[in-house]
């Protein structure tokens, strides 16, 4: 699942690739800073699947902020599971 609290609601994917990809179309469809912007980059880019994955296993989720001028909003990854509220 993936989702920018606020902006988007959840969106479920299959494929972690897939929502890297569409998490990453969605971050840069807001009007982030440069720096913001190149931080999804490196952080949910193509290369970063693998690293993701562990972390989604080790701590259950991967969470960032992303700022629209002064107000964040919360980006977060996580597994699909129908009994966990989120």
């Amino acid at each position: 699942m993936v989702e920018v609290k606020g902006l988007t609601g959840p969106a479920q994917f299959s494929k972690l690739s897939d929502a890297l990809s569409a998490l990453l179309a969605s971050l840069r469809a807001l009007p982030l800073t440069v720096e913001q912007l190149d931080y999804f980059d490196e952080l949910f880019g193509p290369d970063s699947a693998q690293r993701i994955g562990h972390r989604l296993a080790t701590y259950g989720e991967v969470r960032s902020l992303a700022f629209l001028g002064l107000t964040p909003h919360l980006v977060k990854l996580y597994p699909a599971d129908p009994g966990s509220p989120r």
